[in-house]
């Protein structure tokens, strides 16, 4: 199904680029900035706009790929080559004694459970298979609710409305879910930033737009370089 573009609008490339500042600032923010501090929820605000929108472009590539088992593939090397940054990012070393990955595995469990939904006829098998995602994400940053989002995405594209409805029950959802897990309930309202990756989402023209090839792997090969960068410089400044 091809969505019709729309002039005047936004391309992929640009929010995908938009995304990648937006999950830089709030890197930065967990690393330096103390979380407490009004810059530190600012920059962790802007950074919710990342998820979403990576969820978002996860469905909309499922839909545009000639080849979805080299997407998913694509996915899954990323996914691997990213685990070792992402926890030198989150505890200053390679490795760790416990399963915890990074959002890259997150968004390839959405792949998978888009797939399913999308071609898998028995509907028992079909929410088996779709549950079974959910709870291998769990491991992963933003775990089942990366599974859930790029559901949603996908099975209502082309509809904004029904997306940006069924988006906010979910997120409106996983902030309360936050909030109750929380010994301090208000810390977790900077999650609410999410909600910001729906106006830029909403002005998707259903185009690439400029950046070709590059742009394609930009995301992919910035994730796991940014956070090793970050977890060396934190480890160098003793902050670990």
């Amino acid at each position: 199904m091809e969505i019709a573009a729309k002039q005047g609008r936004i391309g992929a490339n640009t929010l995908k680029f938009i995304a990648i500042i937006a999950m830089l600032i709030d890197h930065i923010a967990w690393a330096f900035v103390p979380f407490a501090s009004p810059l530190g929820q600012i920059m962790h605000i802007i950074g919710r706009i990342t998820a979403p929108t990576m969820c978002f472009f996860i469905a909309e590539g499922y839909f545009h790929t000639r080849d979805v088992k080299k997407y998913a593939l694509r996915l899954g090397i990323f996914a691997v080559l990213s685990h070792c940054p992402f926890i030198l990012f989150e505890f200053g070393k390679p490795f760790v004694n416990q399963f915890y990955t990074s959002v890259i595995y997150s968004l390839f469990m959405g792949l998978m459970a888009l797939w399913a939904w999308d071609r898998i006829s028995n509907p028992f098998l079909k929410i088996g298979a779709i549950l079974l995602c959910c709870i291998l994400a769990m491991p992963g940053d933003w775990a089942c609710f990366a599974v859930i989002y790029v559901l949603i995405f996908g099975a209502n594209r082309g509809n904004f409305k029904k997306q940006a409805i069924a988006f906010s029950i979910v997120s409106f959802s996983m902030v309360l879910l936050a909030m109750l897990m929380s010994k301090h309930p208000y810390s977790q309202l900077f999650q609410l930033g999410v909600f910001l990756s729906l106006p830029l989402i909403a002005l998707y023209n259903g185009q690439k737009g400029k950046g070709g090839k590059f742009a394609k792997w930009a995301f992919y090969i910035f994730y796991p370089l940014h956070l090793l960068i970050i977890g060396l410089i934190e480890i160098y400044l003793g902050g670990f």
